[in-house]
């Protein structure tokens, strides 16, 4: 099957391009890749590097407070 796609954003084709040139892929298949990928079709789960595993995770740790608490002073000389 074959597909014509227009109105390409620059920045989009921008990314495929260095990505595809980066994995020594050709740009159809890197756009193809990425299709699947959405699509869910993906050979691998895609992997999302964000913070939402730890997000909320905030544990009280009263030696790191000690360690810090010098930051939390302010030296009045400095400010005159």
């Amino acid at each position: 099957m074959q597909y014509t796609i227009r109105n390409v954003p620059k920045a989009l084709d921008a990314m495929l391009r260095e990505r595809s040139k980066k994995e020594g892929k050709s740009l159809n298949e890197m756009v193809l890749e990425a299709l699947a990928r959405a699509m869910g079709f993906a050979k691998e789960p895609v992997r999302h590097r964000d913070l939402s595993s730890i997000a909320g995770s905030w544990v009280e740790d009263p030696e790191f407070d000690r360690a810090i608490e010098a930051q939390d002073r302010i030296d009045e000389d400095l400010w005159r």
